[in-house]
């Protein structure tokens, strides 16, 4: 059975312990063993963490030490999936870097703050985690966000759609959902979720459960291929001790 932990805490306007609930029940319906915690003090036990096949941070605007940060990103390296949404995962901790390069991101603004109605534009890509998935509209805040260069997008929105400061540039497709990677592990991000009602949104949380699952898939993949890499290696020196 695979193994997910899902913290929650931070700014309490996210709703995180309602999101952090949703997030529980579409894992278990997943057969995963979920974990919830409601501290950072869990990302303190590296050891726990490399265990892991997912970890789900449902925690905006905190402040998490260096030896946390990094306890998670040596556990997301190895191949432990980390899957998030919205302030969640990448407005979580405004002053870790080696957070935001991790996630791929980080929220910078909101034109319009909640309530402006949008269009997510579903992307045909490499990858076919949203296949079947529709372009839908959503009346929320719509994340503008400095994102990295390398991750892999599948669904954008167009900017501008309310007056702001960034009106007169051109307009621009900002990516909303996106996966990378951070060492062997799989990295999935959507910047929908700033309430509970927009997480339980049909495409949205079909986005999550895919997202999730992708996610988690990846330790097991990355410990095959490990093997085949160590069995390949082993063949070859047997043929040249021959």
């Amino acid at each position: 059975m695979k193994q997910a932990l899902i913290v929650w805490g931070g700014w309490l306007g996210h709703e995180p312990k309602e999101v952090a609930d949703i997030f529980n029940e579409v894992l278990g319906e997943q057969g995963f063993e979920v974990e919830v915690s409601d501290t950072l003090d869990v990302f303190n036990d590296k050891e726990k963490l490399l265990a892991l096949d997912l970890i789900v941070p449902v925690w905006t605007m905190g402040k998490i030490s260096k030896e946390q940060a990094g306890n998670v990103s040596v556990a997301v390296q190895s191949g432990v999936g980390i899957a998030g949404c919205h302030g969640g995962m990448c407005d979580a901790f405004r002053d870790n870097v080696d957070w935001q390069f991790m996630t791929g991101g980080q929220w910078v603004a909101h034109p319009g703050n909640d309530g402006v109605e949008y269009k997510v534009n579903v992307k045909y890509s490499s990858s076919s985690l949203l296949e079947g998935i529709e372009d839908f509209d959503a009346k929320s805040e719509q994340y503008y966000l400095h994102v990295d260069p390398a991750v892999e997008v599948l669904a954008t929105t167009r900017f501008p759609v309310v007056q702001g400061p960034h009106s007169l540039n051109k307009a621009v497709d900002m990516p909303v959902v996106w996966t990378k990677r951070w060492g062997v592990g799989r990295v999935f991000y959507c910047s929908l979720g700033h309430k509970a009602n927009i997480v339980e949104m049909p495409p949205v949380k079909e986005i999550m459960r895919r997202g999730f699952v992708w996610c988690a898939e990846g330790r097991a993949m990355a410990e095959a291929a490990k093997q085949k890499q160590a069995a390949n290696s082993a063949y070859t020196g047997m043929g040249d001790s021959q």
